[in-house]
């Protein structure tokens, strides 16, 4: 057995690697995800693609741990990851170039996959299998609590994880953020490359004699393992759909859920005291029933304020939950690269069925019911065998309440619902108020936010409402400026809307990214249809197709990219402006629709315009609900003196909104907490 004071050393010198390598691999998550979010339209399901590589390529690094340990000798596997170290260099420095930008017909999520394999893969593995695969070569020296150190890993994700919104992404652009991780991973590999070398030797005996003592590993027991995990991923990815599709759609919060889930891996490990199981089970039972009560009603919307943390609160306690049973559950040092395998394949598992499976099976956004129902399953099935029946009753219960909350909204997404769709870009439902008469109307939901809606009466189909009435900025620029024929390029149809206001000559062009949107909009709205003016529509990203557009310039240039979804930011950045400009007539106009309920977007537009020798001015029209009107926010933007004087501008403008310390936004550098701005409570 190797002396106290190098077991001591060779302790410390592998807590370093294992939380070094933790930092790396989630500090890399967010670093790419908001590299590649612009390629695909901004749609939050980028993230969730994200994730589903993390937990495939975690499964794949910690199969490579238990494969090598296994079947090699210490010295073979030292070599072999030195090896890998070496080769995973070549892809320095990380995350995919220009050429990995998808064209209009690629399946985004398997784009998104094959990309991340291609340009991150490697690292990642090589990262993810560092601390099992110390964790087990401690193990075999006789270290007493080698679980600690995956309590340290997953603190070492959290703070990586945090300090990416908070440190890195204000004050750093993308390529300094890319070579500055690239830099920290080759001091890593030199690291991890002297752990390895110091611990080619093993001490055998100590491990004979420990895997003599240990129990077998039951299938019961691996099953739960499995379950547990898959548990504890299905609801990281489905709060964070539900929370991007229905409470907030703002990319700043992916990173709380992935906090929370990695936060209760810290605790559930780290300390034997932490989950008392009957203390938690109890919470587990509240939480359960107040997550089923708020998804209940699709329809009933709280505040951000009191949503987001009842379903931050109630994922939490639900991840504590799956990882103090997987604690509890664990096998001896023997079996630990084992352990982490079946939670890795519960992890990838889970992830896989939320975020390939489930948009091709579900027509909504129906994970987070499924995922509830799994919880008081698991729980049902691990409280069964402790005899007390009133146990059993209680979460008996617990599972027929979840399986009425998954029922009824399932039932409230079909309710008045002409269609139902699904894809990487979300989930779009058409809803018809089921009262016939003049007010009937049809509305297009993308999630809980609205894009548009019509009268289906025949006299008053073309009238525009929603966020497009007359009195709108839109409104404005179309009907008070370029009387006579005019080109209007539109990013974002929605239900189309906008082309209520072509008349014979005009040309109406807009650029939408998701088919399933330009199918509604042309069979179950008429404004498209029966617009006055020739409409034409582009598919596929709307920067991309401007960037190869060689049709005539455009009087008007309407962004409607912005009110809900994860915004696409690189519409907004100095670039795009420069784009803008280049489709742009010398007195044409920019209009932004900026109506966000959690994004202060006028100030971004304001900045940006006045970069180019622009000026802009913020327009904002109240609420009318005898007209089906919503309250809205354009910014128009335009070097034409005659926007800025015209009266009926002056009648809506609104004193320009200002945010100190805003930088100008570009591809490479945007910081979406400076403009976060939350809704009151009323």
């Amino acid at each position: 057995m190797l002396n106290a004071p190098n077991s001591g050393r060779r302790g410390a010198l592998s807590g370093v690697t294992i939380f070094s390598s933790a930092f790396l691999l989630f500090a890399l998550e967010p670093l790419i995800a908001k590299r590649i979010l612009p390629w695909f339209g901004g749609s939050a399901a980028v993230w969730s693609m994200c994730l589903v590589f993390f937990q495939t390529a975690l499964l794949v690094g910690y199969l490579y741990a238990l494969l090598v340990t296994r079947y090699l000798n210490r010295w073979k596997q030292a070599m072999l990851h030195i090896a890998l170290l070496a080769a995973s260099l070549a892809l320095l420095p990380i995350g995919p170039t220009e050429r990995w930008k998808p064209g209009p017909s690629v399946d985004p999520s398997w784009q998104i996959l094959a990309m991340l394999t291609a340009t991150i893969g490697l690292p990642f593995v090589v990262l993810s299998a560092t601390s099992p695969l110390l964790q087990a070569w401690l193990a075999r020296d006789g270290h007493q609590m080698p679980y600690r150190f995956f309590a340290i890993s997953n603190f070492a994700s959290l703070a990586a994880l945090l300090a990416y919104p908070l440190l890195v992404e204000p004050h750093w652009d993308a390529p300094l953020q890319s070579h500055s991780w690239s830099i920290i991973y080759v001091l890593f590999a030199a690291l991890c490359v002297l752990v390895a070398w110091l611990g080619r030797k093993a001490n055998r005996s100590v491990q004979a004699a420990k895997d003599l003592d240990e129990p077998r590993v039951t299938s019961l027991q691996k099953a739960y393992w499995f379950g547990l995990s898959a548990c504890g991923s299905m609801l990281l990815l489905s709060v964070t759909n539900h929370i991007d599709e229905n409470v907030a759609p703002v990319p700043l919060l992916w990173v709380l859920p992935l906090a929370l889930y990695l936060l209760s891996f810290v605790l559930g490990f780290g300390s034997q005291r932490f989950y008392v199981r009957s203390l938690w089970l109890r919470l587990l039972a509240f939480a359960l029933g107040i997550l089923g009560y708020a998804i209940y009603n699709i329809n009933a919307m709280e505040a951000i304020q009191v949503s987001l943390p009842i379903f931050l609160i109630g994922l939490f306690v639900c991840c504590t939950f799956c990882q103090g049973e997987l604690y509890r559950l664990r096998p001896g040092a023997s079996g630990l690269t084992g352990f982490y395998l079946m939670i890795a394949f519960g992890g990838a598992a889970g992830a896989i069925f939320v975020g390939i499976i489930a948009p091709h099976i579900f027509a909504g956004i129906y994970e987070l019911p499924v995922a509830l129902c799994i919880t008081a399953g698991m729980a049902l099935l691990l409280t069964w065998n402790s005899g007390q029946w009133a146990a059993r009753l209680l979460w008996a219960g617990v599972l027929g309440c979840m399986i009425a909350a998954c029922a009824a909204n399932v039932r409230g997404y079909r309710e008045n619902a002409l269609s139902l769709r699904r894809s990487f870009y979300g989930s779009l439902r058409v809803v018809q108020s089921p009262r016939a008469g003049p007010e009937q109307t049809r509305t297009l939901f993308h999630g809980t936010i609205q894009h548009g809606a019509e009268y289906l009466a025949r006299d008053r189909q073309r009238l525009p409402i929603k966020y497009y009435g007359a009195e709108t900025g839109i409104g404005i620029a179309l009907r008070e400026f370029f009387p006579g024929p005019k080109r209007v390029g539109i990013i974002g149809l929605g239900t189309g809307t906008i082309a209520a206001y072509g008349k014979p000559g005009d040309t109406f062009r807009f650029y939408e990214i998701n088919r399933q949107v330009i199918d509604m909009a042309e069979s179950l709205f008429f404004y498209t249809r029966e617009s006055a003016a020739r409409v034409e529509i582009v598919e596929g990203d709307a920067r991309l197709s401007l960037e190869q557009d060689t049709t005539p310039p455009f009087d008007v240039l309407a962004l409607d990219a912005f009110s809900g979804d994860a915004i696409p930011l690189h519409l907004l950045t100095r670039e795009a402006m420069a784009l803008y400009v280049r489709h742009l007539k010398p007195d044409g106009m920019m209009v932004f629709h900026v109506s966000n309920n959690y994004l202060k977007l006028a100030p971004v537009v304001a900045q940006l315009a006045n970069e180019i020798g622009y000026r802009a001015v913020d327009v904002k029209t109240h609420e009318n609900p005898e007209e089906l009107l919503l309250p809205t926010e354009w910014m128009l933007v335009s070097k034409n003196p005659a926007v800025f004087e015209n009266e009926t501008v002056k009648v809506h403008a609104q004193p320009m909104a200002s945010r100190a310390g805003l930088r100008p936004w570009t591809d490479s550098f945007n910081n979406l907490a400076q403009i976060v701005e939350w809704p009151q409570l009323h």
